[in-house]
């Protein structure tokens, strides 16, 4: 059994584990058996079916976005400390919703889809804008010249939300709530507004995988390997802007997901981007899973927004892979 093999039966199978666990466990306990069990306990069936289900199956789905997309722009930018949230896209796509919440638009011919569309647009332009004022700064795009520039679009975007808080009158709560991260009280019905896009999304990237591993070499030996490398990076941006807009539309700002599993797939499975993004998508799908959990379930019965625990998480392995970056650098 090869190395690829190993790695995909670990990651479905810890996808399996923390899926049953995240049914499973809760303010009160309940076996998944009683999701096929039809003589089960009613209200268990309930809460299984109608809360705790398409929570789990909602924050795989959050997190399998972030993390698929970050495997894609660190592919992209040769650089292990790009992520949506790092690069500014995620507060891009979330200053795209809190607009549309904020002005309550609604666009009759996309319905329900309005906020996630929105959303996507704000990250997209965010990425564009990040990637055109890091270039023009620095034509080598540097590792530091992108990352600062993702932090200062990160912070003018930050107080752009922080006036629209300020002006909010009645959907302050719902707003603040929502910036936190969270995947607590959705049904079926968000499940139903971000999977086509996680589809849609995470094909395009899936279709780049070969260019993202020429393009570890470099534009131009990519170029001449026969990749288009323009058309790849539009779809490679544009992908990963359709899976952050629409993770943070459904969920909120969840941070460092797209750092955290594609620098540790890379790690303990390789570089290789024909299995770096399906495993990163698996282990994504993983570790917002736990997270959530962990989230609703360390102080019970109060919930903390699993945003909190994501950046406990990330915080430090941001922090020790920049440590690493730098060193290597001065070497």
């Amino acid at each position: 059994m090869n190395k690829s093999s190993v790695a995909y039966i670990v990651s479905i199978a810890t996808l399996a584990v923390a899926i049953w666990l995240g049914v499973s466990i809760g303010s009160v306990n309940i076996p998944i058996s009683t999701l096929w069990n039809t003589g089960a306990d009613e209200t268990a069936t309930n809460i299984l079916w109608k809360i705790r289900m398409p929570r789990v199956v909602l924050a795989g789905l959050v997190g399998a976005s972030l993390a698929i997309a970050g495997a894609a722009f660190q592919g992209l930018l040769k650089n292990p400390l790009a992520d949506p949230y790092t690069l500014g896209v995620s507060s891009g796509a979330s200053v795209g919703a809190v607009m549309t919440l904020f002005f309550g638009i609604s666009i009759p011919i996309f319905g329900n889809y309005t906020l996630p569309i929105f959303s996507m647009v704000g990250a997209a332009l965010t990425m564009f804008l990040v990637l055109g004022f890091a270039r023009l700064v620095d034509r080598a795009l540097k590792m530091e010249t992108i990352i600062l520039t993702g932090i200062i679009f990160g912070s003018f975007l930050g107080s752009v939300l922080s006036l629209m808080i300020a002006l909010t009158g009645e959907e302050l709560r719902q707003i603040i709530g929502w910036l936190l991260g969270s995947v607590s009280m959705r049904g079926w019905n968000y499940v139903t507004m971000i999977l086509p896009f996680v589809l849609i999304g995470s094909i395009m990237l899936w279709l780049c995988r070969l260019e993202l591993n020429a393009m570890l070499f470099g534009e131009e030996r990519a170029h001449h390997l026969g990749v288009n490398v323009k058309r790849r990076k539009f779809m490679i941006l544009i992908g990963g802007s359709i899976l952050t807009g629409s993770a943070v539309a459904v969920s909120g700002t969840i941070g460092f997901v797209g750092l955290v599993v594609p620098h540790m797939t890379r790690l303990l499975w390789g570089a290789d981007h024909r299995h770096l993004l399906t495993l990163s998508f698996l282990n994504g799908a993983s570790l917002l899973i736990i997270c959530d959990l962990i989230a609703r379930t360390i102080i019970s019965p109060t919930e903390l927004p699993v945003g909190v625990i994501t950046a406990f998480i990330g915080a430090p392995v941001f922090a020790f892979i920049f440590y690493k970056q730098r060193r290597k650098g001065a070497m």
